[in-house]
């Protein structure tokens, strides 16, 4: 028996709020819109190629896979990296939770409009190497993906490594960044498989962009209030007490 802690009920508060946080940013403007010609060009293939189609491409498909895989890669390793920093770090995790919390809180207003921040609405990508039509070129396409999309990603991405990197282990921050790049890679997946429906839901999405700024913008704020004011603890307590059965899993 593992047994479920304190630590076990916070980190699984922090995997939904991992998991939430990738589905926000594959719904952000920077990437949404550049989501069916990337996988069009991963596969070699064009948009109106794959429109004539009846069901999935598989070279799509095949492509999405393999570019998931590629920016799950770059996440897992930054969330052992900043994991491993954090181990060095625990003396001071009440001090890093709230230096933490209150950069957080910063993005959220700048997500929310309260006051703008010009960096955070630039995008910095990385181009990929030739390789259209590859699994080789979609992979690495993966990686240029998850270490260029900055700073249009950054802050959703930087609130999970902050919390990753305040857990007592490596294993559970890695853990946590597979949360995210699950949630971030799962909809691509889903997207080239439906590809041809995608495409107009994607249109409809975009209408509500503003929207999911916002939604972006509270969870930053509600996530940066909770490590600031040390809620995440509290909120654990209120699991344990309100679910004893959590107490038994392992």
């Amino acid at each position: 028996m593992f047994g479920i802690d304190l630590i076990d009920s916070s980190l699984a508060l922090a995997l939904l709020i991992a998991l939430f946080a990738g589905v926000l940013s594959f719904l952000s403007p920077c990437v949404l819109p550049i989501v069916p010609p990337y996988l069009a060009y991963m596969a070699g293939t064009t948009i109106p190629d794959v429109q004539n189609r009846r069901g999935a491409d598989p070279r799509v498909v095949t492509a999405a896979l393999f570019f998931v895989l590629g920016l799950s890669t770059v996440f897992i390793f930054l969330g052992f990296a900043a994991s491993l920093v954090g181990q060095f770090l625990l003396q001071y995790q009440r001090e890093m939770a709230i230096a933490s919390g209150i950069v957080i809180l910063v993005f959220g207003l700048h997500f929310l409009h309260v006051f703008r921040i010009p960096l955070l609405d630039r995008e910095a990508r990385m181009d990929a190497p030739d390789g259209a039509g590859t699994a080789l070129g979609a992979y690495v396409m993966g990686l240029a993906f998850a270490f260029g999309w900055t700073p249009c990603i950054g802050p959703v991405l930087g609130m999970i490594l902050s919390l990753a990197a305040q857990e007592d282990t490596v294993s559970r921050g890695v853990l946590m960044m597979g949360a995210y790049a699950v949630g971030l890679g799962l909809p691509f997946l889903l997207a080239a498989i439906f590809l041809n429906r995608a495409l107009g839901t994607m249109t409809r999405i975009r209408r509500h962009m503003p929207k999911i700024e916002m939604a972006t913008g509270g969870m930053l704020v509600l996530v940066g209030a909770a490590l600031v004011f040390g809620f995440f603890t509290q909120f654990s307590f209120w699991l344990l007490e309100t679910f004893p059965a959590l107490g038994l899993i392992g």
